[in-house]
C-alpha cells in the first residue's frame, strides 16, 4: 500500500521550523556547486565563503544546481539522488550553506543517469513503455530519440524513455515505488538544509499513451502530494516548478495558490527583454507584462534573464513573430553562440533556445561601447518586476561566452557554463574599470535599490506603464512607498514626462547625482542611451 508508506515518511521527516515570508531583500544567486574553486578546498566551501563575503550584500539565497554524482549535462544526469559528488564536497558543506541563507536544491525528478543502479539492474524505476504505446503526440524538448535501446541484465534489448538524452532515463511514476522513493529524496533534501526545492523538468513527469505526455493531470497530482508533504513536514519550505513552456502553461503550476508550486519560473521574460533591446522597442514586453495576472496569494514568480541553460524560445510563442525569433537566433550566432532545436509535431526542427550568455547577446545588439549600460538596463527590468529575481552567477560576475568550452565538449550549452578560479575572479573584480568589475558593481547598486524598499516585495503590487515604444516602465508599491523604474531601450537620448505616464506627485531619481532636483508631473526626464531612472515618491 502506498499511502501508509507516504504517511510513514511524513512522520519521519516532520520538523518544526520558522517560516520566513519573502521580502524585497530576496535576491537569489543561480550557480553550480563548483562554479568557483581554488584548487585547495571543496568548491562548496569556496561557494559558502563567497556567499558570506563578497556576495553577502547582493544575494541572500542561492539555487545550487545538481551536486549529486553525475555522468553528463553538467549534473542533470544523476547517478545517485541521495549523494553529493565527492569532487564538490559533502553533505556537511551543503548543510552549512543552507544554515546561513535560503538554499534552493535542484531535484532532478524526471530522470536519472543511464549509469545509475536502477538502469544497470533494469529495476522498476526505468520507464520502458510497451510496444503499443502511442507516442505520436508527444511534445519534445529535444531532437534526440525519444526511446533508447539498452541491454537488460538478462541479455534482452529493451527501450527506455529518454526525454532529454540517451544518458537521461526517465523514471516511471506509474510505479508506486518510484513515487515513494522520490518523495523520500525530496524530504531528505529539506532535512539537509534546503528551504526551497526546484522540480526540474517536472512537466514531463507522467506519460500516457496517445497524449502529449506533458502537463498531464497526474503530474499536477504528484506536485499536489509533494506540496502537502512539504507543508506538513517543513512548514515554510517552498516548491518551485521548472517548466520551460509558454506562459499560460507555465502558470498552471500555481494550482489554486495553496496546493501546488509556491513559485514558477518567468521563462518568457528573457527572450522578450532581449528582443526589446535588439529592436529598440518594448511593445511586446510591455504588452506581456501588463497582461500578467497577479500570482495567487502565497505564490510569486521567479524572474531571471540568465541561467545554466540558454535563453528559451518556447515561452515566447505567441508573443513574438517568426521574424523576431529568427532575428534572435541570428543575434545569438553573432554573439559567438548558437541555437539548439527541438522536434516539432511533424518532425521539423524548431528553435528551442539561444545558447549564449545574455551579456554577449546584449553586446551583439550594437557595437557602440555601451554593452555594460545595456546589461544593467536589462537587469533593472528584472529587479523591478514583481517576484523573486534570480541572478545567474556568470552574469553577476561578468563572464562572457566560453567558445573554448564548446569546442572541448561539442555541446552548445557549454558556452554559458564556464567554471572560475577564485584568485582570477578576485583579481578581475578588484581591477577598476574591468568589464567584470563594472558589471558586478553596477548590479550591486541596482540590487541595493531594490532591497531598500518593500515596494519591491514579491507581494507588493505592480502596474506596467503605458509609454512610448522605446520605454519600459513599471510602478511598484502603494501610497507613500511607491517607486517607478523607467528603462530606455533606445540608442539615443530620449525624453518623457511623468504626466504622460499617468503619474502625479514628486519623484526623486535614486540613480541621479546628489543634489538633483525632484521631478514633478510636468517635468521632463531625459534618459541617455540604454538609461535607467529609479524613482521614489517624495510627496
Amino acid at each position: 500500500m502506498t499511502l501508509p508508506r507516504l504517511m510513514a515518511l511524513a512522520e519521519r521527516y516532520r520538523r518544526p521550523r520558522e517560516a520566513r515570508p519573502l521580502a524585497a531583500r530576496d535576491v537569489w544567486l543561480i550557480a553550480y556547486a563548483d562554479h568557483v574553486g581554488d584548487g585547495r578546498r571543496p568548491p562548496l566551501q569556496v561557494m559558502d565563503e563567497l556567499l558570506s563575503g563578497r556576495l553577502a550584500d547582493i544575494v541572500n539565497g542561492v539555487h545550487l544546481l545538481p551536486f549529486c554524482p553525475w555522468t553528463s549535462d553538467d549534473g542533470f544526469a544523476v547517478v545517485d539522488h541521495r549523494a553529493v559528488d565527492a569532487a564538490v564536497g559533502g553533505w556537511e558543506d551543503v548543510t552549512a550553506i543552507g544554515r546561513a541563507r535560503r538554499l534552493m536544491m535542484d531535484a532532478v525528478v524526471n530522470h536519472m543517469s543511464a549509469s545509475s543502479s536502477h538502469v544497470r539492474e533494469w529495476s522498476g524505476h526505468v520507464l520502458s513503455p510497451p510496444e503499443d504505446f502511442d507516442t505520436s503526440h508527444v511534445v519534445r524538448p529535444r531532437t534526440s530519440p525519444l526511446l533508447t535501446p539498452f541491454e537488460a541484465p538478462d541479455g534482452s534489448v529493451r527501450h527506455a524513455w529518454t526525454t532529454f538524452s540517451p544518458d537521461q532515463v526517465d523514471l516511471d511514476y506509474g510505479n508506486p515505488d518510484v513515487l515513494v522513493d522520490m518523495t523520500d529524496v525530496l524530504l531528505g533534501y529539506l532535512e539537509r538544509g534546503a528551504s526551497i526545492i526546484r522540480l526540474d523538468a517536472v512537466a514531463f513527469l507522467w506519460k500516457e499513451s496517445g497524449t502529449s505526455c506533458i502537463h498531464l493531470e497526474q503530474t499536477h497530482e504528484v506536485i499536489r502530494l509533494w506540496r502537502t508533504m512539504f507543508d506538513w513536514c517543513a512548514p515554510g519550505s517552498m516548491l518551485i516548478t521548472e517548466t520551460n513552456v509558454p506562459h499560460e502553461e507555465n502558470v498552471s503550476y500555481f494550482g489554486d495558490g495553496s496546493d501546488e508550486a509556491h513559485l514558477v519560473y518567468q521563462f518568457a521574460l528573457a527572450p522578450l527583454v532581449l528582443a526589446s533591446f535588439m529592436w529598440g522597442n518594448t511593445q511586446d514586453l510591455t504588452r506581456w507584462a501588463a497582461s500578467l495576472d497577479p500570482p495567487p496569494g502565497g505564490t510569486t514568480f521567479f524572474n531571471f534573464l540568465g541561467s545554466h541553460d540558454g535563453i528559451g524560445l518556447r515561452p515566447a510563442e505567441g508573443r513574438m513573430s517568426t521574424t523576431q525569433v529568427d532575428g534572435l537566433c541570428a543575434l545569438a550566432r553573432a554573439a559567438g553562440g548558437g541555437v539548439s532545436y527541438r522536434s516539432g509535431p511533424d518532425g521539423q526542427q524548431l528553435p528551442y533556445e539561444l545558447n549564449t550568455t545574455v551579456l554577449d547577446a546584449l553586446a551583439a545588439v550594437a557595437d557602440d561601447g555601451a554593452t555594460v549600460q545595456r546589461i544593467l538596463a536589462a537587469h533593472a527590468i528584472l529587479l523591478a518586476l514583481q517576484g523573486v529575481p534570480g541572478l545567474w552567477a556568470g552574469s553577476l560576475l561578468g563572464v562572457r561566452n566560453w567558445g573554448e568550452g564548446v569546442a572541448r565538449t561539442g555541446r552548445l550549452r557549454t558556452v554559458n557554463r564556464r567554471r572560475l578560479l577564485l584568485d582570477e575572479l578576485t583579481d578581475d573584480l578588484d581591477r577598476d574599470g574591468s568589464f567584470a568589475s563594472t558589471v558586478f558593481h553596477g548590479m550591486a547598486e541596482l540590487v541595493a535599490l531594490r532591497a531598500s524598499s518593500e515596494a519591491f516585495s514579491p507581494t507588493s503590487p505592480q502596474r506596467v506603464l503605458a509609454g512610448p515604444p522605446w520605454l519600459f516602465g513599471v510602478a511598484r508599491g502603494l501610497e507613500d512607498d511607491r517607486h517607478l523604474v523607467l528603462v530606455s531601450v533606445s540608442d539615443r537620448d530620449r525624453a518623457v514626462r511623468l504626466a504622460d505616464l499617468g503619474e502625479e506627485g514628486r519623484w526623486r531619481d535614486r540613480l541621479a547625482a546628489p543634489g538633483t532636483a525632484p521631478y514633478g508631473p510636468e517635468d521632463t526626464i531625459v534618459l541617455p542611451p540604454w538609461g535607467v531612472a529609479w524613482l521614489a515618491v517624495t510627496g
